[in-house]
């Protein structure tokens, strides 16, 4: 164990010290975050890329008593540093993609032009690129014995996370809290879109035997077709139920008692910020009305370590560093996030 007894976790965050002012290296720290400034098929609104960033500033001022995990810090969490090439070869993506989505939308035909096909076959090589870098980069640090979380970047980013970890876990589920059912097939003519990564999950990963959906509420018929023909793969909890269970009566134990039944014993979390609220995460890529509070998920969280069932990873994603609602509080909310998911990783 390193030597913290010079570490005063009541100060202020040492910007010399790494994630949450923690003064942990990679070596030292039980739990190792991948940060993946990534947003190239994005739909709406960017800024998702620059997220890790803004994330590692605003954590700086998250105190570090958590009352469900405490002294869980004490395990250590470390950010690894920003891959500058990554951020650039999707900043360059991201315009390419802008091209294509433009035509797309003003009714052109992308098959029909050969500079925009090209410029397709780059945007998805680039995303096969980053699900094997972001698979090697997970899968080394799983085999030194570490624990994961990866930062996005769009919702896209941990499908070569997940993949590394179904060579771990034979048998696991995706908690997705989520605006959106990311189930469309190649959305946009993007394999490897933001809309379509647990379509992918499911198709590339087996080892993923239950897809657990909360707050769905922005989802087309298509997607429906797959949640309703998958035989049980796919359980979603739609945030319209929700609301009418808690309307006619139900407490949020009682749903969180459902939800936690759904999910085998050993889960990873997939939190896409745009789950919550819209006023929590007002810059994020594809905002929609409706969503929860950050302490009902947490409450969640808090009933699945009293079930005793594993969290074996997680990703959070779409957390904007956008201006499209003046400075909002994404990164504040986003640092917060990822502070309780870091704990619920090392919690025992």
């Amino acid at each position: 164990m390193p030597d913290i007894s010079n570490f005063d976790p009541n100060s202020v965050g040492l910007k010399s010290n790494n994630i949450f002012g923690l003064p942990f290296t990679e070596e030292e720290a039980q739990l190792v975050l991948l940060p993946v400034p990534w947003e190239v098929t994005v739909s709406y609104r960017p800024g998702a890329a620059r997220g890790p960033e803004k994330i590692f500033h605003a954590a700086m001022q998250v105190d570090l008593y958590d009352p469900d995990v405490v002294d869980g810090w004490k395990k250590g969490f470390y950010m690894l540093p920003i891959d500058k090439n990554i951020r650039t070869k999707s900043d360059y993506l991201r315009q390419c993609a802008e091209l294509l989505i433009t035509n797309i939308s003003e009714g052109g035909n992308v098959s029909g032009n050969s500079h925009l096909t090209e410029k397709l076959k780059e945007i998805n090589d680039g995303g096969k690129m980053l699900l094997d870098w972001v698979y090697e980069m997970t899968r080394n640090l799983l085999k030194e014995g570490k624990k994961v979380g990866l930062v996005g970047g769009d919702h896209s980013t941990p499908l070569g996370f997940i993949k590394a970890l179904g060579e771990i876990h034979n048998d696991f589920a995706i908690l997705q809290i989520d605006a959106h059912a990311d189930l469309r097939v190649a959305y946009e003519d993007f394999t490897y879109s933001h809309a379509s990564i647990m379509y992918n999950v499911l198709e590339l990963v087996p080892q993923v035997t239950k897809l657990v959906q909360v707050g769905i509420r922005d989802y087309c018929d298509s997607e429906l077709d797959i949640i309703n023909q998958s035989k049980g793969r796919i359980h979603t909890f739609f945030d319209r139920d929700i609301k009418a269970q808690q309307y006619e009566g139900a407490t949020w134990k009682e749903i969180c008692s459902q939800i936690v039944a759904a999910l085998p014993q050993k889960i990873y979390i997939s939190f896409d910020i745009d789950g919550l609220d819209p006023k929590l995460c007002p810059n994020t890529g594809t905002p929609v009305p409706g969503g929860f509070e950050a302490e009902q998920i947490f409450y969640l969280f808090r009933m699945i370590l009293g079930s005793g069932k594993q969290i074996i990873g997680f990703d959070l994603n779409e957390v904007s560093s956008g201006d499209h609602i003046g400075e909002g509080i994404d990164a504040i909310t986003g640092a917060r996030v990822l502070f309780k998911l870091c704990n619920l990783m090392v919690a025992e």
